[in-house]
């Protein structure tokens, strides 16, 4: 072929490639693979990819630019936790909306009354400049937030990626292969991570595993320094040539991993202390106190209703105490992790619902039906009063008849003689008759204790059952976990003298029959023999494997580290699994000092939400509810007594200071669900600070602390309510 034939090929091809190519960057910054995205976009949360849009959306319809010195550090939180944004539409959306919210509440709750010929409600204008001045600050500081959360659920893995990749580079001193089988080992969202390291290099953004690693670990230098020390020693272990001292650097790196764990746990649980008293003070302690002298407050005030009160108790203090809490589990650090056993075997959903026995047959119940259910009930119960009033039935109580206390209907019954009612709808000004108020009733009061008490039930019963199964699970595989050592070191001797593996899990299982390693190992074997399963089968098998009964991090690690072992002969194999049962000694000893710890600081947590605050909720709604009564009762009295001498200037001035006040039926719903919602905030903080990011326990302990509360609440208020109207019945009588 001649020269002149291939310079108009070698052109053709040229012009081709550069029309393909445009646009596209040759060096590999705008390169990723279609992997990459199929992994983020499967395991990236929804409200992040919510977010995203929201950002993108706010980005072309109305775009901000960041002040410069802050879009380094914007584009480092990104980064971090992967968003598919930019500073400009993280900016733009802490603008965009809040600004939305804010205009739609002067639009329903001033100028559309203006224009319908009524009175704009200031009040909820106001709030919600209010709540949009809070979120445009959150807003602007989601990333960081989003950010500071995707470190903490990767730095509770850190310990195992470099017990990983130790593992995997004692038999194999290959730095890239090791990071690769930690990722795959691994669960979001480190996993996320290390894949990202790896495909860095697939597409040519880095030169070398080296490069992209150490450009990684840059961006925990702050927050992590141990694992970044951890990695520089695997790391440093590839330049040892004597067998001995890199195996010594390796065993270093898990060492320092582990050591400054327990160091960091230990500052951070001293730490503690501050956080919380903030929380308890501004989270319980002042809210409920100001609720003691709020109904003596808003008697002497006109125009509170029960839905301001409902908008600052039940929408922005708990914003705030929750803000409050997961700043504080943003500076947790790092420790073992508790996975989900449902991203580990998706087949464990049908033990979330509720078994019944019907005879011979099984049927199972999802648990949001059944909350749904006693939601409905209570709910109904709650609101009886409400609906009896609608319906336009008369008020029914005790009062005080010629002889004594009878009950009935109050129809024609004089104020002054009503010692207690079901409903007590009260006039709000004698110039307009038939406007009132309402129910400040006993029965109404009692009756509402419901509302609460079945959210709060509800709540409680859909986590509970949701996560008793699963619980029960993982506690047999905890169980296993602590004895696994033992397990691993005899299996590994039986594998060093030369018995297969196959063999191996048989002979280990009759030694420890009777054990939860012996039941683990005897799984195992059956699949073996019977099934005729490989060992990595038989092991990891989705319907019959061992791991399917016991779901476990440390145990799937030790498998893991199994099955890659045997490739490399039995020595290896044996060697192997004796550094994992070493491993597991060491991880279980640190894991028992962190529980000591964290133990007094999470059951004050827990004490404060299932004894202290129901005990001192209940409380005030008794007093609430004796203060009420005895202003209404001396309202009665003032206006029968102003009535009987018109003259008497001083009566009715006294009669102008008293106001109605806010009914003790929407009063207690208030009270009450600022319980259930405190009592699961309270919750979520207990296990995060116990167990760092955990949804079985976090839902365990949703179910537990949030129905003992509210049933401890309901009694309590319950008790207390009778007892105190029976003392204002008393002093009623008395003053008649």
């Amino acid at each position: 072929m001649s020269d002149r034939n291939l310079h108009v090929i070698e052109s053709e091809y040229s012009q081709r490639l550069s029309s393909e190519l445009a646009g596209k960057s040759s060096s590999g910054e705008d390169v990723a693979t279609r992997d990459y995205h199929e992994f983020k976009k499967t395991y990236l949360p929804k409200p992040l990819s919510y977010y995203e849009k929201l950002c993108q959306f706010s980005e072309k319809f109305f775009p901000v630019e960041p002040d410069k010195k802050k879009v380094p550090e914007l584009k480092e939180a990104i980064a971090a936790c992967h968003l598919n944004t930019t500073p400009v539409g993280v900016y733009s959306a802490s603008f965009v909306f809040p600004l939305i919210i804010i205009f739609s509440s002067i639009l329903i709750f001033f100028l559309f009354p203006l224009l319908a010929g009524g009175i704009g409600n200031m009040f909820f204008v106001m709030f919600s400049l209010l709540i949009g001045l809070l979120l445009f600050v959150f807003l602007q500081k989601l990333p960081f937030t989003l950010a500071n959360q995707w470190r903490l659920k990767a730095s509770n893995q850190m310990v195992l990626a470099v017990f990983y990749m130790v593992t995997y580079m004692r038999h194999t001193s290959n730095l890239e292969l090791a990071i690769n089988f930690a990722a795959e080992h691994l669960a979001p969202p480190l996993s996320l991570d290390l894949r990202k390291v790896v495909w860095d290099i697939e597409t040519q953004k880095y030169d070398s595993i080296k490069d992209s690693l150490n450009m990684y670990l840059s961006t925990w230098k702050t927050t992590n320094l141990e694992f970044v020390e951890s990695v520089n020693l695997i790391e440093s272990s590839l330049y040892e040539t004597d067998h001995s001292r890199r195996l010594t650097l390796l065993d270093k790196s898990l060492e320092v991993m582990l050591s400054e764990t327990y160091n960091k746990m230990l500052r951070y649980a001293h730490g503690l202390k501050g956080p919380l008293v903030t929380l308890n003070m501004l989270g319980v302690v002042l809210p409920i106190l100001t609720l003691v002298i709020l109904p003596l407050v808003v008697s002497f005030m006109d125009g509170f209703e029960w839905y301001h009160l409902f908008a600052l108790y039940n929408v922005l203090l708990p914003l705030l105490v929750y803000y409050i809490g997961t700043t504080i589990l943003s500076t947790r650090p790092g420790g073992s992790s508790n996975e989900d056993v449902l991203k580990k075997n998706p087949r464990l959903k049908d033990h979330q619902k509720l078994t019944v026995a019907l005879g011979k047959q099984t049927v199972s119940i999802q648990p949001g039906a059944v909350a749904f259910l006693v939601l409905i009930v209570f709910l109904v119960i709650g609101f009886f009063p409400l609906l009896y009033a609608q319906m336009g039935f008369s008020d029914i109580g005790f009062y005080q008849g010629d002889f004594s206390v009878e009950f009935g209907s109050l129809d024609g019954v004089e104020r002054t003689n009503i010692l207690h009612s079901f409903l007590d709808y009260r006039e709000v000004d004698p110039n307009l008759p038939g406007f009132t108020i309402g129910p400040f009733g006993l029965g109404a009061l009692l009756l509402s204790i419901f509302v609460p008490l079945g959210i709060g039930l509800a709540i409680g019963l859909y986590y509970k059952l949701k996560s008793n199964n699963l619980l029960k699970i993982r506690k047999e595989a905890k169980e296993l976990e602590f004895e696994f050592s033992s397990a691993l070191f005899q299996l590994a001797n039986r594998i060093g003298d030369g018995a297969p593996a196959e063999i191996a899990f048989g002979k280990v299982s009759e030694v420890m029959k009777g054990t939860k390693s012996g039941k683990f190992f005897t799984l195992v074997h059956v699949n073996i023999t019977r099934m005729g399963f490989s060992v990595e089968k038989a092991i990891f098998d989705k319907d019959r494997g061992a791991l399917r009964y016991f779901p476990s991090d440390i145990i799937e690690s030790a498998m893991k580290v199994l099955v890659e072992a045997s490739r490399k002969g039995p020595l290896v194999t044996s060697q192997a699994l004796g550094n994992v049962a070493d491993y597991i000694q060491r991880i279980h000893s640190v894991d028992e000092r962190l529980n000591d710890l964290l133990g007094d600081v999470v059951s004050s947590m827990r004490s404060q939400a299932m004894f202290l605050t129901p005990v001192i909720s209940g409380v005030v709604i008794g007093i609430t509810s004796l203060i009420t009564n005895i202003i209404g009762s001396l309202t009665d009295r003032v206006s029968s007594f102003a009535a009987g001498q018109q003259q008497n200037v001083q009566g009715s001035g006294i009669l102008d200071m008293f106001g109605v006040g806010i009914p003790t039926y929407f009063f207690q719903i208030v009270v009450g669900l600022y319980l259930v919602q405190l009592a699961y905030i309270l919750a979520i903080i207990s296990n995060g600070v116990e167990n760092g990011p955990d949804p079985i326990g976090e839902h365990e302990s949703i179910g537990s602390i949030v129905t003992k509360s509210v049933m401890l609440y309901a009694v309590l208020a319950f008790i207390l309510i009778i007892v105190f109207n029976v003392v204002a019945g008393g002093f009623i009588t008395r003053t008649t």
